[in-house]
């Protein structure tokens, strides 16, 4: 199952990025996450962890797999049966930067976490990029 969402934000490309890739500070910006607590230190980078903790859903731990800074990074979460990448994107526009979160779901269990969670996830992606918009364009 994949879900993904865009959204055109009138900032410079640098200031969403530097937004979306600070995941510590989400609780501040996105009401789809409670609590976020980085595993080590610094910015984001590869293998970076996070445990993250979002109303209606299990407690889970990230884990960045790959990033391009400045553009995307993608991250993995994994349960018995179950993996979950997200993706999370910024791309410079003649119309503004759009910003693009992506949840995929995999495993033997994938397509069934999926559909039961497939409307709550679609309203956070949409969710969380409308938040994104809002706080990168008050800067």
């Amino acid at each position: 199952m994949r879900f993904d969402h865009s959204i055109t934000v009138q900032a410079p490309a640098e200031r969403v990025w530097e937004v979306f890739s600070d995941v510590a500070k989400w609780p501040e910006w996105t009401p789809t996450v409670d609590q976020v607590e980085r595993l080590d230190e610094g910015r984001i980078h590869l293998g970076a962890r996070t445990r993250i903790r979002q109303p209606k859903l299990p407690v889970a731990i990230w884990e960045v797999t790959d990033l391009a800074e400045g553009e995307y990074f993608e991250w993995v979460s994994r349960g018995p049966g179950i993996k979950t990448t997200g993706v999370h994107r910024v791309v410079s526009t003649p119309e503004g930067t759009v910003a693009t979160a992506t949840i995929i779901q995999e495993g033997p269990l994938g397509w069934l976490f999926g559909k039961l969670y497939a409307n709550l996830t679609k309203r956070y992606i949409a969710l969380e990029t409308e938040s994104l918009k809002k706080v990168s364009e008050q800067a």
